[in-house]
């Protein structure tokens, strides 16, 4: 999920706190708890710090180790650590339990958007990515603001956020069903797929949608229970030639292809040498796919430039490319 949603969330396990009676008894142990689970609710995101180095690290990282179950035992621990240090006003035990909830749930809520997680990392590097709820979700987020005002003005925190999670929990079983009738309506199109990678969207009633069988990749979207297709490339695995073999040697196509899992490939001959362009599929927008990778080589195929990241025109692509041309020099 995004920032604003995992702190609203980290609020709102504050507020539930107040069932905990080691809590609810000492007001300033409340303050303790509620910074404890504010700052858990977030730790396992404190990884975005990547980005300051590049996108390369920050796409091949981000949501990997600091979102694994080693990483969910050692969040709370150091968080907690830290929060008792400076605020002792609580068992260390009681202040590690909501801790480890909100890094628990913050890992566990996020593995339900398209973007996913290595949640099972070190068992296996694998993205899990259900691709149930939008990395922003409206109703999540005004659900704890309504939960907020209610606080505001008098309701018992424990029992509204309590009731709230509860709600949330049918409203996550109703998204689930939701886009299984989507996928199993792709399927009775295409009954020979492979594999179907599935986006939501803001609308409860679109979802993105990409379809791969042995021979095609159908880019579509359905809208309302009815499929409708973009576009439709023919699926050619990775090849294994001397030029794309290159390209692979640069780490910002290295990162997007640790994250990825359907793309289609473009190799261009331009002036100086080579073009390897890599597209992932799944996140297309008024008709512009902003999620690449690319790759620019001389003629004796050293990389002279490379770019992957989010980009939305050509124009801004092509200054990124510019831009990292020093880079290589």
């Amino acid at each position: 999920m995004d920032t604003a949603t995992h702190a609203v969330m980290g609020i709102g396990l504050g507020g539930l706190a107040v069932l905990d009676p080691a809590v609810a008894e000492n007001p300033a142990a409340m303050q303790t708890v509620m910074a404890a689970t504010i700052i858990g609710s977030q730790a396992p995101d404190f990884d975005t710090i990547l980005k300051l180095r590049n996108n390369a690290v920050y796409i091949k990282y981000h949501r990997g180790p600091t979102h694994s179950i080693p990483a969910v035992l050692l969040w709370p621990l150091v968080v907690a650590g830290t929060i008792y240090a400076v605020s002792p006003e609580i068992s260390f035990f009681h202040l590690w339990i909501w801790t480890f909830i909100a890094v628990f749930l913050h890992v566990f809520v996020d593995i339900f958007n398209a973007y996913g997680t290595q949640a099972l990392s070190p068992f296996t590097r694998r993205w899990i990515a259900l691709g149930v709820i939008n990395i922003f979700d409206p109703l999540i987020f005004l659900a704890h603001i309504l939960g907020f005002i209610l606080w505001r003005y008098g309701a018992p925190p424990g029992i509204t956020f309590l009731s709230l999670y509860f709600g949330l929990i049918f409203y996550y079983a109703w998204r689930i069903k939701a886009r299984n009738k989507v996928l199993k309506r792709a399927a009775q199109f295409h009954p020979g797929a492979t594999h179907f990678f599935i986006s939501p969207t803001f609308n409860w009633n679109k979802w993105h949608l990409v379809i791969r069988t042995k021979e095609r990749l159908h880019v579509t979207e359905s809208r309302n229970g009815k499929l409708q297709y973009f576009e439709s490339y023919p699926f050619e695995p990775i090849p294994d030639n001397k030029i794309i073999n290159a390209a692979r040697n640069d780490r910002n196509l290295a990162a997007f292809l640790s994250f990825s899992p359907t793309y289609r490939w473009i190799v261009t001959e331009i002036d100086r040498g080579w073009e390897v362009k890599f597209i992932d599929l799944r996140y297309r927008s008024k008709g512009y796919y902003p999620f690449v990778a690319v790759v620019r080589l001389n003629k004796d195929l050293t990389i002279y430039t490379s770019y992957t990241g989010w980009i939305y025109s050509d124009e801004t692509l092509e200054k990124k490319l510019k831009q990292g041309e020093k880079l290589f020099k």
